[in-house]
């Protein structure tokens, strides 16, 4: 287990309170800027259909190559996150991915989307595992689940402003020129990052030294536990990751990724196709429910940290909010599968993201209570990674339902992969022994001493 120094900070640090701030305000832009590019290709679809005239089959096919080098990079990314630091990984990742968005302005027919649609997948694998490494290393873990959910709120939130950004410059100067400019706005953000973030607040000179205090000092139970009774042997890696609850936890994922590359790809052409959405229309209403996923990601986060500073229970505080969550968007997706109009329809999508996102930071709390800290990147990634195959899945096997049947269908299967996923974990994902370690549960909130260092993460 990776221990902290004992060494006094460095002299002389300025007095900034609270730099971690800044942090999660870079974490959540680089989402805002993930989901953003990545949702691009869906707004932008019905154009590029005209253009290339692409079947639903080919259109599928590109969708899910982005899940091809994505879930492959998912994995690795955390892997190299642990070796080599978040901070480097994520502006390897920012830049690669960005030159390869403004690159699919180049494409010329089915096959170079594609290529460039794989490529631009295998940059953005290691963001979310990357960022959520980030988020251990920096915040004490009473603050870990609101953390995470407001940097993943970035996504839905990205995707809400692609479909008018997007829209707007498409239906103004092509769609080339949007995929363009949002590669800028990822470079500019690369270069920002390398210049204030560190990987750790220890070598971070606008960290003060009681801003160092505060984080440390609230590591969480698990990893003290483990410190107690280590026999000074690093575990392996695999041994690490590979345990029942992470991979249960990821089977659980696939099911919840589903919905997401589901509702990311097609939604959008289902209100052009079989609701008769215009264009122009159909960028402004696809916001909506990425709206709501934004705040469903923040109230998550929020949700999760409430309920384990109210009853000291942090596995219980992941479990009940995802579990419930995610059964909820499942009724909602298959539901809308009876919808008669476009607004129906919208209504029933936002609620059902909205939900989704409201399960998502559980996840990686999950992960983060499960995973030593020196592996939190190679166990996120790996879950991640299995998780999103279900993006090669789910847009491939839509296409293939709407040649063969109708959009109802698609829908249908959505919904109860959902209902699956939430199963799974309620019945599998159990809490667990860390290298033989039973783990206990911190107190909660009202418990802790008056003068402890507590008091700073309340």
């Amino acid at each position: 287990m990776t221990t902290h120094s004992t060494d006094a900070p460095p002299q002389g640090r300025p007095r900034q309170k609270n730099f971690r701030k800044t942090i999660l305000v870079m974490l959540t832009a680089a989402m805002v800027i993930n989901y953003m590019d990545r949702s691009a290709l869906a707004v932008a679809m019905p154009f590029i259909t005209e253009d290339f005239h692409l079947t639903d089959v080919e259109k599928g096919l590109i969708f899910s190559s982005f899940s091809v080098g994505y879930a492959l990079f998912n994995f690795l990314g955390g892997v190299l996150s642990d070796k080599f630091g978040a901070k480097k990984v994520f502006v390897w990742a920012m830049v690669f991915w960005s030159a390869m968005c403004g690159l699919t302005a180049g494409a010329f027919n089915f096959w170079t989307l594609l290529a460039a649609r794989a490529l631009f997948g295998v940059g953005e694998g290691p963001i979310s595992t990357t960022a959520n490494k980030m988020v251990n290393n920096w915040f004490p873990l009473r603050e870990r689940a609101r953390s995470v959910g407001i940097n993943q709120a970035g996504g839905p939130l990205g995707g809400a402003l692609s479909g008018p950004v997007v829209g707007f410059l498409a239906l103004t100067f092509g769609w080339r020129v949007a995929f363009v400019l949002i590669a800028l706005i990822g470079l500019t953000w690369a270069l920002i990052w390398r210049i204030v973030a560190t990987d750790n607040p220890r070598d971070n000179k606008r960290v003060s030294a009681r801003e160092i205090e505060e984080i440390e000092a609230t590591e969480s139970a698990e990893a003290v536990a483990v410190e107690e009774v280590a026999t000074g042997e690093k575990p392996s890696m695999w041994k690490a990751i590979l345990q029942p609850a992470i991979l249960a936890t990821a089977l659980s994922l696939f099911c919840y990724n589903y919905i997401l590359f589901f509702f990311l790809t097609w939604f959008p052409v289902y209100l052009v196709d079989a609701q008769g959405v215009s264009l122009r229309d159909m960028s402004i209403v696809t916001a909506i429910p990425w709206i709501v996923g934004a705040a469903g990601y923040l109230g998550g986060g929020f949700l999760i940290d409430y309920i384990f500073t109210r009853t000291g229970k942090q596995f219980f505080s992941r479990k009940v909010v995802l579990v419930t969550c995610l059964i909820t968007s499942a009724v909602c997706v298959g539901v809308t599968s009876t919808a008669s109009s476009a607004t129906s329809a919208v209504i029933l999508m936002t609620v059902a993201v909205g939900f989704l996102m409201l399960a998502a930071p559980a996840y990686w709390t999950l992960i983060q209570d499960a995973a030593p800290k020196e592996y939190v990147g190679s166990a996120g990634g790996l879950m991640h990674g299995l998780a999103n195959i279900s993006g090669i899945v789910a847009p491939t096997v839509t296409g293939f339902i709407v040649t063969t049947s109708n959009y109802s269908g698609a829908f249908v299967l959505a919904g109860a992969l959902g209902v699956l996923g939430a199963v799974i974990v309620w019945i599998f994902v159990r809490h667990q022994k860390t290298h033989g370690i039973d783990v206990p549960t911190a107190p909660p909130v009202d418990s802790i001493p008056n003068g402890t260092n507590m008091d700073h993460a309340k």
